[in-house]
């Protein structure tokens, strides 16, 4: 039964050793919602977040798994709008990727409202005024499209394309993926915006604020440059690694190559905005009577920080993707990604922790923020279920079209 739901062409483990596989995941994500159970059942308490420090690992969680889920739309955008037909290899998994981060993001922000039975006033009784109110409705809708563009990858199944009426509803379902496109993108591009824009228009948080052009903050377009940056290296890295675990070459050399080139493109551009935005962002410290220097005065947040996010973890990175000599060295591009990724995912921690950690005016004390085990707990239940639905995916599903094509020469 398990052979014949394995898609032709193709060959995968045998399923004992799957199951060992699948085990310690399905463990991680046991204790994980029983954290989540303590966290509905007992509240917030069971958290380290409290009135000053609200934002904590959970939202620092839904940031960076938003900001690395960004291939989804971003590769959709570049094959289905931009006609990028080589990325046809890898959209398959982007999708699943996108779906996973997504849903996983909005089950930890399930648990982070605190009260699951009023969940739907967000809905019903929106903030007009609150940038987080476009979030949660661009993020709900992105995830409805998500699963939308996910089910024809799942009635590619072996066993679901039997069925002529799945056949037909895959088929029409297929030519609804250049609309779904842009429809996603166009939400994508709104709630990365209204995330980084949120912090933008913390008037009383100096180290965060940021002047505006038009109606949003600069924060605004860096979250959404940032996110399309790193999410075709985030799409490498995972294709890279599902193919070390599995011991196949998925996808053809050029594929990884290109997915690097496009990232660091786009990484080197958001490096020069970062930059400049950071030069304005002294400027205007200075003219509203605060010191620069004085945020980074703590040894956790020092000026070291800054540097290894724009320099190490995004000029260096950026440089080395536009190479051609580092794309061809499978090694150095690998490398090359995991910097960019890892750049970003310092800049969510920095926008959400560090924010809230700095003292406001000279009288306030440094504010310390250690995560409880509920709090790691349902992160690590996220990755758990996200290891889950991949492995599913990648066993049963055709994730990389170009498999077939290479196992067969």
């Amino acid at each position: 039964m398990d052979k014949q739901l394995i898609s032709r062409g193709t060959s995968r483990t045998p399923l004992p050793r799957f199951m060992l596989w699948i085990l310690p995941w399905v463990a991680m994500l046991g204790i994980g919602l029983y954290a989540i159970f303590l966290c509905l059942s007992k509240g917030l308490n069971q958290t380290n977040m409290d009135n000053r420090f609200s934002f904590g690992l959970w939202i620092y969680l839904d940031l960076t798994v938003i900001a690395l889920g960004a291939g989804a739309f971003f590769t959709g955008f570049l094959l289905y709008i931009l006609k990028r037909k080589e990325l046809k290899a890898v959209i398959n998994s982007a999708v699943t990727i996108g779906f996973i981060c997504y849903s996983g993001a909005v089950a930890v922000l399930a648990v982070d409202v605190g009260q699951p039975l009023r969940a739907w006033f967000t809905f019903w009784h929106p903030n007009v005024h609150s940038m987080l109110a476009e979030v949660t409705f661009c993020i709900t809708c992105y995830l409805i499209v998500l699963i939308i563009e996910y089910i024809p990858v799942v009635l590619k199944n072996r066993r679901i394309k039997n069925v002529p009426s799945m056949l037909v509803f895959e088929f029409e379902l297929h030519k609804l993926m250049v609309v779904l496109a842009a429809v996603g993108t166009f939400l994508s591009f709104f709630h990365q915006g209204s995330l980084g824009g949120l912090y933008g228009v913390l008037v009383g948080r100096p180290f965060a604020f940021r002047p505006a052009l038009g109606i949003w903050p600069t924060t605004f377009f860096l979250f959404i440059i940032s996110a399309a940056a790193v999410g075709p290296s985030f799409i490498l890295l995972t294709t890279w690694l599902t193919s070390k675990i599995s011991r196949k070459q998925l996808v053809k050399p050029e594929v990884l190559q290109d997915l690097g080139k496009i990232s660091g493109s786009i990484l080197i551009f958001y490096i020069i905005l970062k930059t400049v935005d950071t030069i304005f962002w002294i400027n205007s410290v200075h003219a509203l009577g605060f010191s620069p220097a004085g945020f980074f005065r703590i040894q956790e947040f020092g000026t070291w920080i800054l540097f290894l996010e724009i320099v190490v973890l995004g000029l260096v990175p950026a440089i080395l993707l536009l190479s051609n000599r580092v794309r061809q060295n499978t090694t150095l591009l690998v490398l090359s990604a995991t910097l960019a990724c890892a750049g970003i995912v310092l800049n969510r921690y920095v926008m959400t922790i560090q924010t809230l950690a700095l003292p406001t005016l000279p009288f306030d004390q440094f504010l310390s923020y250690s995560p409880s085990w509920q709090e790691v707990a349902t992160f690590l239940a996220v990755i758990a279920y996200g290891m889950l639905v991949y492995s599913f995916s990648f066993r049963y599903l055709t994730l990389f079209p170009q498999e077939r094509e290479i196992q067969s020469v």
